[in-house]
């Protein structure tokens, strides 16, 4: 019985990268000897087991076969006389077929130091094309290593097209592209996954409603500078088309036509509710947001409560990231100042920083107390922003 370290950790380390998690794999092995050991099995579909003491990830030496006369998609074979090679032959990429035995010396049968040198993510054989989900993975690893300029191989972009026009990518199940989307979005520099996917045919099969023009990508990456949540980018991203608007009068269109797609997109990957509902308020009033110093401090407190922003202040902080990143997304002058961020945050501690307990004290009308609140929050906002905002009702931008 002999335990190899393998995949990314040994990637990483190659790439003098901190590596985050071990796993190891264990050839020569049964699943009784593991137990023995002192081993705790976790795995169902194949036999993988944690280090008693460093709870490490230990999987027995497998290959696996697709079976398409079945819906369990791969028959696992996992004995002791599999080998090395045979276990990392199964695996999608030659970068992540390296292993390293316990003295430190490094197996590579499939030339992945090669490709970590040439900056090269190569599939390692024809198997590739039984796993759909490689094409997100190969994509997710350009836009994780696109600082150190990884492109993907000329006959594995052709190999993906290919698994594209077939249909096998149409064998992915929602919650997989989106587990494959939100870790895509927590990269550094998540543009690169989509421009992948574009060149290989599969952003229009799996994020049709995701624009990858140029101003998506600049979005996109002003939403990575804002901010490393995963939902402020998303809600970025998706309101991509927000610039598309030429004048005052096709915005209203452009925001329900932007809802629409929104939903279908959050619908169809059962993305969660906070990423949905997140995206749809940056839609709605993100336009509102940019013109605070247009507003009357009554809109202005009309856009808090519509935000839910005094019952949620950290998703109105989301949502302020998100507006930003569109507006500095757009070419100079109009990206050199950004007020609205701040201006807002003030907005939003003034109208909470007064005891309403007091104000309305003896008051039993209900329609009389909600108008005290109303009026002594205008006058907070007013009071904290002074001129920076309008001081009567009738501007045309109050949110709807």
């Amino acid at each position: 019985m002999k335990s190899y370290l393998v995949g990314g950790a040994v990637r990483d380390t190659l790439l003098g990268r901190p590596v985050s998690e071990r796993d190891f794999v264990v050839v020569g092995a049964t699943v009784e000897e593991m137990l023995t050991a002192g081993f705790l099995q976790v795995g169902k579909e194949f036999p993988v087991f944690l280090h008693p003491e460093t709870k490490e990830e230990y999987a027995l030496a497998r290959t696996e076969r697709k079976n398409r006369s079945s819906d369990q998609w791969f028959v696992v074979h996992a004995t002791p006389d599999v080998t090395l090679e045979q276990d990392l032959g199964r695996r999608d990429l030659t970068i992540n077929a390296i292993a390293q035995d316990l003295d430190g010396q490094l197996i590579d049968p499939f030339g992945g130091q090669r490709d970590l040198k040439d900056r090269i993510l190569r599939h390692i054989s024809s198997s590739f094309a039984e796993d759909p989900v490689r094409i997100l993975r190969v994509a997710r690893f350009a836009a994780r290593y696109a600082s150190l300029h990884f492109c993907v191989a000329h006959e594995t972009m052709a190999l993906m097209r290919q698994m594209v026009e077939t249909g096998e990518i149409d064998a992915l199940v929602p919650e997989r592209v989106w587990q494959e989307l939100v870790k895509v979005l927590s990269e550094t520099d998540p543009a690169p996954f989509f421009q992948v996917l574009e060149q290989c045919g599969a952003r229009q099969q799996l994020f049709p409603e995701i624009d990858t023009g140029a101003k998506a990508w600049a979005i996109l990456n002003a939403a990575a500078g804002l901010s490393s949540e995963p939902e402020v980018r998303f809600a970025a991203l998706t309101n991509a088309n927000a610039l598309e608007a030429q004048s005052e009068s096709e915005q209203p269109l452009l925001i329900d036509k932007n809802l629409i797609s929104i939903d279908a997109l959050c619908e169809r990957l059962k993305a969660p509710r906070r990423f949905h509902d997140l995206a749809r308020l940056v839609a709605r009033y993100h336009t509102q947001v940019e013109k605070v110093t247009d507003l009357s401090a009554a809109s202005i407190l009309q856009l808090l409560l519509a935000t839910d922003a005094l019952r949620r202040p950290e998703r109105f902080d989301q949502f302020l990231s998100a507006c930003e990143a569109i507006y500095r997304s757009q070419e100079a002058p109009c990206a050199q100042a950004y007020p609205s961020t701040e201006l807002f945050r003030q907005a939003l501690h003034a109208i909470g920083s007064f005891d309403i307990e007091t104000l309305i004290a003896g008051e039993k009308d209900s329609a009389r107390i909600q108008e005290l609140i109303r009026q002594q929050r205008i006058c907070a906002i007013e009071q904290a922003m002074g001129s920076r905002v309008r001081s009567d009702d009738a501007d045309s931008s109050a949110p709807g």
